[in-house]
């Protein structure tokens, strides 16, 4: 099936190129969202009349999204999410999640224009990639953590492992001064205990003296 694409279509041509398709691909896909018409003679006409208007809108689109991906790009923003100690969520982040969060910084975007390979579903820094015109395109971060200080924590650049080993540490180092606290009570409660039985012991011998 041939098609007239109205925008550049990744893998398959620039605006204005007739590129065969597979019927499917066309009627699901590329004529419902406005990025071919059919070949058609009558269409093929239609194009070249609007050709200049059509390069024209484009190029203002383009012009509008690479503005908000020099503001986007190196973006970094937190989703908060419950996870086990070894970071697997329980859950998954998903492109609802990632368009969410940039919404919320002020970004305008849509969830159909982010990619995402695979739903997130660890802890950590994870690169997203956004398409915001069909010739431009963004990347941001989605920091994904349990609390706002562990997120602080990982834009600093510390791993969930490394979080949790410093925190195994840190309960270590707790439990070893709580031992070494109560050794230096038990030593001093012997000390005073000796010193009594001293005090005792010459006290016995003072009154036998006598």
């Amino acid at each position: 099936m041939q098609v007239i694409l109205m925008e550049r279509v990744a893998k398959l041509g620039q605006m204005g190129d007739i590129v065969d398709v597979k019927p499917g691909f066309a009627r699901n896909y590329l004529l419902p969202q406005g990025k071919a018409m059919n070949a058609t003679d009558a269409n093929k006409a239609q194009f070249e009349a609007q050709k200049a208007q059509l390069e024209a809108r484009n190029l203002e689109t383009k012009k509008e999204a690479e503005a908000l991906a020099d503001r986007l790009n190196g973006q970094q923003f937190v989703v908060i999410r419950q996870a086990s100690d070894a970071g697997a969520l329980y859950g998954s982040v998903t492109t609802r999640d990632a368009a969410d969060a940039s919404t919320a910084e002020g970004f305008s975007v849509d969830r159909g224009q982010i990619a995402l390979e695979r739903p997130i579903k660890y802890l950590g820094l994870h690169d997203v990639i956004i398409t915001l015109h069909p010739e431009v395109e963004a990347s941001f971060t989605l920091n994904v953590a349990r609390s706002v200080e562990e997120a602080e924590l990982q834009a600093s650049g510390k791993s969930i492992q490394e979080l949790a080993a410093e925190e195994e540490a840190e309960a270590e180092f707790e439990i070893a001064e709580l031992f070494d606290d109560i050794g230096a009570a038990a030593a001093e409660d012997d000390a005073v205990a000796e010193v009594a039985e001293e005090q005792g012991s010459v006290e016995t011998d003072d009154a036998n003296e006598s």
